[in-house]
């Protein structure tokens, strides 16, 4: 069901021809029918045929009582706050309009909200909760929407525990966070459980909530291979720190040491902590890691841990590593030189060229504070279409923020690059660009620049500009 008046009008056509809901709604996307209930109230209409007109005609109670499931969806929709509340009343007929009546609840007119509240109080059970608990939640964040989360969390909370399996697989996450809350506030999962659902949960929140929950569930001398174990295994990095947190308390501190050099920094910053509450050196580890020949290639994350708990003297050693073979490692040493203020803008220069994606994005971004100090003409040329695209986006991005006329020349330049994205941003900075704080006015260069891209001006604005420049208009 799209936006578009057209289809508005083919919606209410539809219904109001008797052509069942599923047909017309997505009935399992909660946000067709807050779309349903907001077109049908737009639109003109009476129960038998679309109306044409500006006036609209409300369908009296007594054609209610005849009505059949779509033309009463209709009616719980309608603009007239009498008709919606004479459609409650023969609502509960049809198990296909309670996602309407959860609307209903949310109703600014207070004798529809009324009606529709106790309607849905008798109607919602542990069996209808599950289809109707996306849609609750998303009411729940209107205006006098908290009744149906209320009235959610009391069903659910007393269902059985297979009630709450659906929930926890729903593919909404507000649902599986509800869920989640529900059951820690409730008591409903044990620590294994919440450990396990934490590590196949993409959802950081449930990641967050069930971890927590689970570690403060487990008794000092509790089960810890049960919890920390799926904890440790987890893809979240949220999850995976609070595994490696527990460590420490289950008394395996020599366990964090292989997380020393995880993906996630917080993860690499949770190991670190749990050694050092051991009496372990991380900063000796990671600088023995790094020394060890094909060593950080085998664990890059040891190169930026060394940049996360060293000092700027370990900066010949991330120097050392810009050499190195694996484009990873290359990476991660420029990331450490920029973490530790260590950066050499003459030495990672070349490394522009690099044919890894990564190391040109990170070297970018450690030269970005020196942009104004490095040659244009070197950076210049790495804008041709002979270069690879990363290595194009890195000079323009140094180039550009040069400002002045050396970022127009750039940007102009790249108005025809072969990358969309780039004549993209190529374009925004020309048409909001301005000559740099002490640059001379009057650069006949940044006339014939400006020219060049005419196209993204009006001749008012292309006049402002020039005359901005210090140039004849």
């Amino acid at each position: 069901m799209g936006e578009g008046g057209g289809e508005r009008v083919d919606t209410v056509v539809l219904l109001s021809k008797g052509t069942p809901l599923s047909e017309v709604v997505d009935v399992a996307d909660p946000g067709a029918w807050t779309a349903l209930d907001a077109q049908v109230r737009r639109t003109p209409w009476r129960p038998s045929a679309y109306v044409p007109r500006r006036r609209r005609v409300a369908p009296p109670p007594a054609d209610l009582a005849q009505a059949d499931e779509p033309r009463l969806a209709l009616a719980l929709c309608h603009r007239d706050g009498r008709v919606r509340e004479a459609a409650l009343t023969f609502a509960a007929r049809h198990a296909g309009l309670l996602p309407l009546v959860v609307i209903r609840c949310a109703d600014w007119a207070e004798p529809v909200r009324v009606r529709a509240r106790h309607l849905l109080r008798r109607t919602l059970d542990a069996e209808t909760a599950p289809a109707l608990a996306a849609l609750i939640l998303r009411l729940g964040r209107r205006h006098r929407g908290a009744y149906g989360v209320e009235l959610l969390a009391e069903v659910v909370g007393s269902a059985r525990r297979e009630r709450l399996d659906a929930l926890f697989a729903d593919p909404d996450r507000a649902v599986r966070r509800f869920a989640y809350r529900l059951a820690v506030e409730h008591g409903r999962l044990g620590a294994g459980e919440l450990a396990r659902a934490a590590g196949r949960d993409p959802d950081t929140v449930v990641q967050e909530v069930c971890s927590t929950a689970a570690l403060a569930a487990l008794p000092e001398a509790g089960p810890f291979d049960e919890v920390i174990g799926p904890l440790l295994a987890a893809r979240g990095p949220l999850a995976r720190s609070a595994g490696v947190t527990a460590l420490r308390r289950a008394g395996r501190p020599g366990h964090a040491e292989a997380f020393l050099t995880d993906r996630s920094g917080l993860v690499r910053a949770c190991a670190r902590y749990v050694l050092r509450q051991h009496g372990g050196d991380p900063a000796a580890w990671y600088r023995e890691r790094c020394r060890m020949p094909g060593g950080p290639a085998a664990a890059p994350g040891a190169v930026i841990g060394l940049a996360e708990c060293g000092d700027r003297g370990d900066a010949a050693l991330l120097r050392s590593l810009l050499g190195h073979p694996s484009g990873r490692v290359r990476a991660h040493a420029v990331a450490g030189l920029r973490a530790l203020d260590a950066t050499d803008p003459h030495l990672l220069t070349a490394l522009l060229d690099d044919p890894f994606p990564r190391v040109v994005r990170e070297t970018a971004l450690a030269l970005l504070p020196y942009a104004t100090a490095l040659p244009a003409g070197h950076l210049m040329r790495r804008t041709g279409p002979k270069w690879p695209r990363h290595t194009r986006v890195a000079a323009f991005r140094l180039l550009t923020r040069r400002r002045g006329v050396v970022g127009l020349r750039a940007a102009v330049a790249a108005l025809d690059d072969p990358d969309v994205k780039l004549r993209t941003w190529a374009g925004q900075y020309v048409q909001g660009w301005y000559p740099a704080p002490g640059e001379p006015l009057g650069d006949p260069e940044v006339g014939a620049l400006l020219d060049r891209s005419r196209h993204l001006f009006s001749d008012y604005v292309l006049r402002r500009r020039k005359w901005r420049a210090g140039l004849p208009a």
